[in-house]
């Protein structure tokens, strides 16, 4: 391990799996949080919370790891693009008990969690999220900014748009394309009309 810090922007649940995630990768011995609970929350198990998302711009600095773990696209959106912005490097955390295929291209600042496969030639998006035993199988796109809930299962060749949240237990068949802003419902399974 080296002395390499991670900022992790949202301290909610799923920033402290992302947290977990990252420290199980053996990359980041340094862990800090931004949330705006803070100054009244100060940490998230062992991690700090050191300030809050309005300085962001002068808290980041040139070439600083950074991830945005909030699950509401909007937000994930809006601070992804102030940190970028700030010349932070947006990175991504794999889960080391996540598959991801070497064919597969993730975007900047993507969470895989624990379970997720990503499948040969899959492309994912910058800002992405693809929780806990979710895939996204071959071939498949996953736009900027999309959140794929837990279990969530996409098969081959499924496109799905920007900021799209399928929610946990969704499935998408072979050819589905989901539009951008979607949000599908718990346990929805989308099927290709012919």
């Amino acid at each position: 391990m080296g002395n390499k810090k991670l900022l992790i922007v949202g301290a909610g649940g799923h920033g402290s799996a992302v947290a977990e995630a990252a420290v199980l990768t053996m990359d980041w011995p340094a862990i800090q949080f931004v949330d705006d609970a803070y100054p009244e929350r100060k940490n998230v198990g062992p991690w700090p919370i050191v300030a809050d998302t309005s300085v962001l711009p002068e808290l980041v600095a040139e070439g600083d790891s950074v991830i945005i773990a909030i699950g509401h696209q909007p937000t994930r959106k809006r601070l992804f693009e102030i940190v970028s912005n700030a010349g932070a490097t947006l990175v991504s955390i794999i889960h080391p008990k996540a598959w991801v295929s070497s064919q597969a291209q993730i975007g900047a600042g993507t969470a895989v969690m624990a379970g997720a496969i990503v499948g040969t030639n899959a492309r994912v998006g910058k800002g992405a999220i693809i929780n806990a035993n979710a895939t996204v199988d071959h071939d498949a796109v996953l736009g900027d900014f999309a959140h794929l809930g837990v279990g969530v299962q996409l098969a081959g060749g499924v496109v799905i748009g920007e900021s799209a949240w399928l929610k946990a237990g969704s499935c998408a068949g072979y050819r589905v394309s989901v539009p951008g802003n979607s949000v599908v419902s718990p346990g929805t399974a989308l099927e290709a009309k012919d």
